[in-house]
């Protein structure tokens, strides 16, 4: 779109509508770029010349006689889309128990092709110190298709609860050309120490574009009953003592 003819005043704020509506899961790309002259026409004297710095030429625009005319702020765009919320997954396990099941997650709309992920400091790039894996789909023309992936929890509090129980690896990747769903199937492993129920996402990214969120339920219920402790009475009145030992699984 292309605003004209707007008037600022000295250290007023202009806000600038962004309005993005993906069609497709792929990235795209804009840039807003702002033109301010002066309202009565005049030029600043500032002379740009060759020898001036590079980000001062490209950010001005110059009239014939060297002056000034106006001063550009250019503002890069990238927009990546983000599926709808998915279903939850959930993985429960007897406290104190390990279990390892595979889960199929679809990824609806996938683009062929490859692009350069956003610059980092977008909030869209996956934290790629925290991704399991870089795993590539090797079919025809979608072999340069990546998919980055991590977990994301609510708080950290919650993180360090569920990091050292719960593992994720993928381990199978299919494609569908026609429907354009991949499908990843992931090796979780959930090993519980004591009864809880938490969440956390397994987020997706596509280098062609586009970003899943997977919700996950870690669901962790009582542990079976250790062992039954008789203690017979010795008499009214009189104690009767049983020992027995706890051993602590961490220091």
């Amino acid at each position: 779109f292309h605003l004209a003819g707007i008037r600022l005043a000295p250290k007023e704020t202009l806000k600038i509508p962004v309005l993005f509506m993906p069609a497709e899961m792929k990235i795209y790309k804009a840039v807003v770029v702002i033109h301010v002259m002066r309202e009565n026409g005049e030029n600043w004297p500032y002379e740009v010349t060759a020898e001036s710095n590079t980000d001062l030429n490209r950010n001005v625009t110059v009239a014939e006689n060297g002056e000034t005319q106006g001063i550009l702020w250019i503002y890069p765009i990238n927009g990546t889309p983000e599926a709808p919320q998915q279903k939850s997954v959930v993985i429960r396990c007897e406290a104190r128990q390990r279990v390892e099941q595979r889960e199929e997650l679809l990824l609806i709309g996938v683009m062929p092709g490859a692009s350069a992920l956003p610059d980092a400091g977008n909030s869209a790039v996956i934290n790629t110190e925290e991704s399991s894996n870089t795993p590539e789909v090797t079919d025809g023309s979608f072999a340069t298709v990546e998919f980055l992936y991590e977990m994301q929890y609510q708080s950290d509090e919650i993180k360090s609860q569920l990091e050292s129980l719960v593992g994720m690896q993928l381990v199978q990747k299919e494609w569908d050309t026609e429907s354009r769903i991949v499908t990843l199937i992931f090796n979780v492993v959930f090993a519980p120490c004591k009864p809880m129920r938490n969440e956390a996402t397994l987020v997706i990214q596509c280098t062609a574009g586009g970003l899943w969120k997977f919700p996950l339920v870690f669901i962790a219920t009582e542990p079976e009953v250790d062992d039954v402790i008789n203690i017979e009475a010795v008499g009214l009145n009189k104690e009767s003592i049983v020992g027995f030992k706890l051993t602590s699984q961490t220091r």
